[in-house]
């Protein structure tokens, strides 16, 4: 029996941030824990980052239910102010590694963010394109000036 082929999910996003505050946003751990996951409610309980080629992150969060997740990975490129890529695991799904590659391009006086997350099983729990939906929601208001 043949398993289904990996599948990828891809966002764009128009930020009304400048691009080195979206890319702080991505590489500063004060910054991760302002926005990161999926859960309007959740917060996060820590972020590690070292952001550059081979260098490691890991974040933990938990949604407004109590539920708790994490995640991690290792970067594979990191172009400063443009282009991130990075592997991605979930602890509950230990094994199961994916790809995030996230690009940032200016626009007007805003951002554009580009993101692909690829090699997903279509067997994962997760449903990728409404998670980072709402993350990037989230992302929106951590950068909104007046916050």
């Amino acid at each position: 029996m043949e398993s289904d082929p990996p599948s990828a999910v891809r966002l764009v996003r128009e930020l009304s941030a400048p691009v080195d505050h979206v890319w702080h946003a991505w590489t500063a751990p004060d910054w991760v824990r302002r926005w990161f996951g999926s859960d309007p409610r959740g917060t996060v309980r820590s972020a590690r980052l070292d952001v550059r080629p081979g260098g490691t992150f890991q974040v933990a969060f938990v949604d407004g239910d109590g539920l708790e997740h994490a995640c991690r990975g290792t970067y594979l490129a990191v172009e400063p102010m443009r282009r991130l890529v990075f592997t991605w695991t979930w602890q509950s799904e230990p094994g199961v590694e994916t790809q995030v590659t996230v690009e940032l391009q200016p626009s007007g006086s805003g951002t554009r963010l580009e993101l692909e997350h690829a090699k997903l099983s279509p067997s994962s729990a997760h449903d990728y394109q409404a998670g980072w939906g709402r993350t990037f929601d989230k992302l929106q208001r951590a950068l909104a000036p007046d916050r």
